[in-house]
């Protein structure tokens, strides 16, 4: 078995939902030596969350984006952590809700994602700043 595994830091983005497919198979080139194995994808943050979804039409990430602001909205009165600002705790708990690492099998060297799948960042605050992954591959 090997492992292998990258800290990798992206830059700020603004919010919203980001493909960084192209980034994680960048950062961890070593997938290539695995013919079968797991890619873990960990991001080191509370406010922002990976995920797995559609990857070739702009306006999935954008209905993303609306329906998330509408489930968990800004300055609502009840929320008691308000001390970053309005999208904070609105961020923490969508961040809650995606979650903050992705799984995805590797077959022949490469990630086994379906067609039309990417791993999104999505960021959850108007200025987040740069964001920490640790990428993890393992198999034979």
């Amino acid at each position: 078995m090997k492992i292998f595994q990258e800290a990798v830091q992206l830059r700020e983005l603004k919010r919203g939902f980001h493909i960084i497919t192209a980034a994680v198979q960048q950062a961890l080139p070593q997938i290539r030596e695995l013919k079968t194995g797991m890619c873990q994808v960990f991001i080191q943050h509370t406010s922002a969350s990976l995920t797995i979804n559609e990857n070739a039409d702009p306006t999935v990430r954008q209905d993303f984006e609306m329906f998330f602001s509408k489930a968990v909205p800004e300055n609502d009165p009840d929320y008691l952590h308000d001390d970053e600002g309005p999208d904070d705790m609105p961020a923490h708990l969508k961040a809650a809700i995606l979650g903050s690492s992705v799984m995805i099998p590797i077959r022949n060297g490469k990630l086994a994602l379906g067609t039309w799948q990417g791993i999104y960042l999505c960021e959850h605050r108007d200025h987040g700043g740069p964001r920490s992954l640790i990428l993890t591959a393992w198999g034979e």
